[in-house]
């Protein structure tokens, strides 16, 4: 008979197979355990609890644009102080009762772990063999009244319901949220090691802090402004932690805040005690990109897309200043960046990192930048009969009035798959200030399917879509026929002027039918894609 000698040791004790072992479900399930424990081990002792940033939609917790008293909950991944995985893969809805709590009262939302059992199993033959072949392991979304214990839960939000609450707001202000606004300054940071940035963007960001770095030193030492020292510090203290590979998504819109709000106290230092400076042409220019970076930041849009754009107008309120240097300062600026490399029908990149380019570089599927910003910002309500990109003509073959009975069914034109739609009525503005109003739908998750008419095969096909740019900082993916064309980043947002005309360009080669079929996908999670108005266009030649 076969005997077991069992140690009183404490430790952790992994399978040992050997021939003529009869293993039974205990044995099995023993070696899970082992695995399981040594990985929590792991995460809860060298890994802070908290959300791990940097990874989908970041958990975050935003207001949806209904303005009731829901939020949306974005996808993402935490662990909690017990070292186990919370992982959230879809957009979650919770609805807030006021009349469930005491009001005003706090509460919070929370990520909380939970395991099941799965796939069961009977066996006919043998009633005694049957049982749950696997175990889920899931998170759960929950609205608490007491504080979160960080050891079996993560905060992901908090809200001060006040009474007569009817509606729940992002926070107009994140570091001071007021009562009914989504409060996110208690949600806790896991501890990550590494940077997760693409190489490209690691180099723009070299360079970035290296031009900041080096207009900053100029403005202290030839124009004596006392607070550029201040800034100066921040963008060395930047270069340090890109140095040692620690800055990304999970800490970079912080870090440039904190640069943004120290340049900022440097242009009111400079329109206070520097008069002649601030009535330079180019400190105007410095002053207006603060303004912009300002108001990105303050939506708080963490997503790859947000931070490319703030690198790019940090670059340019840096090549702003140069001018009003020394020769030997502004030589010292480094080339523009490399552009990033576009997929098959992605729009040209912002116009402050391609302007350099000739208009003659640009291929067959770019927008130079500046004719892509002026079909944007086109404010009537139907686009012309043509269009001037690039020096080539383009003739508008079809269009869609969207939320027109006929004009949607005659396109086919469907949302499927979403979490939620809506219709909505805009009376808002084009950056030149022209006011118009229209109506639309919008959709969160999901894809938008339509069919395009009149369409020449093996000709390029430019599709612009009237959009409310309050809601941006997304990616599409285009689809034609079935075969994918690429993607369409649409990054940034405007909350003053609000109607835009969104350019994309489908390659010829995706063109080979009469009416080919367009499937516009949401990559980017939880985020609204609206339209108002679709216009195509063709080549005239």
């Amino acid at each position: 008979m076969a005997t077991e000698r069992e140690s009183k040791v404490k430790g952790f004790k992994r399978i040992n197979f050997f021939k003529g072992f009869l293993t039974t479900e205990h044995d099995w399930n023993d070696a899970v355990r082992y695995h399981v424990e040594k990985q929590r081990l792991h995460n809860r002792l060298m890994h802070a609890p908290g959300v791990v940033f940097g990874y989908a939609g970041d958990l975050k917790v935003v207001a949806r644009s209904r303005g009731d008293m829901s939020v949306e909950i974005q996808p993402g991944y935490a662990v909690d102080g017990e070292g186990r995985d919370l992982m959230l893969w879809d957009a979650e809805i919770k609805t807030i009762v006021p009349e469930e709590f005491k009001l005003p009262e706090t509460i919070y939302i929370v990520l909380r772990f939970f395991e099941q059992e799965t796939d069961f199993i009977a066996y006919k033959e043998n009633a005694a063999y049957k049982g749950h072949r696997r175990v889920l392991e899931g998170c759960k979304v929950e609205i608490s009244q007491t504080p979160p214990d960080i050891r079996m839960e993560v905060e992901l939000a908090r809200i001060l319901l006040d009474r007569g609450v009817t509606r729940i707001r992002d926070a107009r202000d994140p570091n001071d949220p007021k009562a009914n606004e989504i409060d996110l300054r208690f949600v806790p940071r896991a501890g990550v090691a590494g940077s997760y940035l693409n190489p490209l963007i690691r180099l723009r960001i070299s360079q970035m802090l290296d031009r900041s770095r080096k207009t900053l030193l100029s403005m202290a030492r030839d124009s004596k402004v006392e607070t550029a020292h201040d800034a100066l510090a921040g963008v060395i203290a930047a270069q340090a932690l890109h140095t040692a590979d620690l800055l990304d998504n999970r800490n970079a819109f912080d870090v440039m805040n904190m640069i943004v709000q120290l340049e900022d106290e440097l242009v009111k230092d400079v329109e206070i005690n520097h008069p002649q400076l601030s009535q330079k042409k180019e400190f105007n220019n410095f002053r207006k990109g603060i303004d912009v970076l300002k108001g990105l930041l303050g939506e708080r849009r963490n997503t790859p897309e947000a931070l490319d754009n703030l690198i790019a107008y940090q670059q340019k309120c840096a090549d702003d200043m140069a001018p009003l240097y020394s020769t030997e300062a502004a030589e010292s600026i480094v080339p523009p960046p490399p552009q990033l490399p576009a997929e098959p029908g992605r729009p040209a990149q912002p116009a402050a990192e391609a302007k350099e380019r000739r208009r003659g570089e640009y291929g067959p599927n770019d927008i130079p930048p500046d004719d892509m910003e002026r079909i944007k910002g086109i404010s009537s309500l139907d686009l012309p009969m043509e269009l001037e990109i690039n020096g080539e003509t383009w003739i508008q073959i079809d269009k869609i009035d969207v939320m027109n009975q006929d004009s949607e069914a005659s396109h086919s034109l469907k949302i499927e798959e979403a979490k939620d739609s809506y219709r909505s009525r805009q009376k808002l503005k084009y950056p030149d200030g022209t006011v118009l109003e229209d109506v639309g739908r919008a959709h969160v998750g999901g894809y938008v399917t339509y069919k395009v008419k009149g369409v020449t095969p093996n000709k390029r096909l430019l599709i612009v879509r009237r959009m409310d740019y309050v809601y941006g900082d997304y990616t599409l993916e285009f689809e034609v026929d079935g075969k994918v064309v690429g993607r369409c980043e649409c990054p940034g947002v405007d909350r003053q002027y609000r109607w835009r005309n969104w350019p994309y360009i489908i390659p010829a080669e995706f063109i080979v039918r009469n009416e080919p079929t367009i499937k516009q996908s949401a990559v980017t999670a939880g985020r609204d894609i609206n339209m108002f108005r679709y216009w195509f266009y063709q080549p005239k030649h």
